[in-house]
């Protein structure tokens, strides 16, 4: 994860109306968090998609789908993952988020 992970419509829009909280996703979030030696950045996205799903914060699952698929993490195992959390998390939060992978996968 070199690159600038989020330089999308959401950054232009957080840099738009909350300048700080653009500032922190940049410097805290993805150049301090997701760069930790800890957890792989494959493991992260694994993480991340999986909390999103979980909370249901479905506006969030198009961009860190995408950045899983660059980190390495393959549509058959996003697929394993909702299934996996139908159970956990509860079958409306995983079909919805089947529902936004759909779209994603399919752009």
């Amino acid at each position: 994860m070199g690159q600038e992970p989020i330089t999308n419509t959401a950054l232009s829009t957080l840099a738009r109306i909350t300048p700080k909280l653009a500032q922190l996703s940049e410097e805290v979030l993805f150049a301090d968090i997701w760069q930790r030696k800890q957890l792989s950045p494959r493991d992260r996205s694994l993480i991340t998609v999986a909390a999103l799903v979980t909370l249901n914060r479905s506006e969030q699952l198009p961009f860190h789908l995408r950045l899983a698929q660059e980190n390495g993490v393959s549509q058959s195992e996003l697929s394993e993952l909702f299934t996996h959390l139908a159970f956990y998390a509860g079958w409306p939060a995983a079909a919805s988020a089947v529902t936004v992978a759909a779209q994603s996968f399919s752009e």
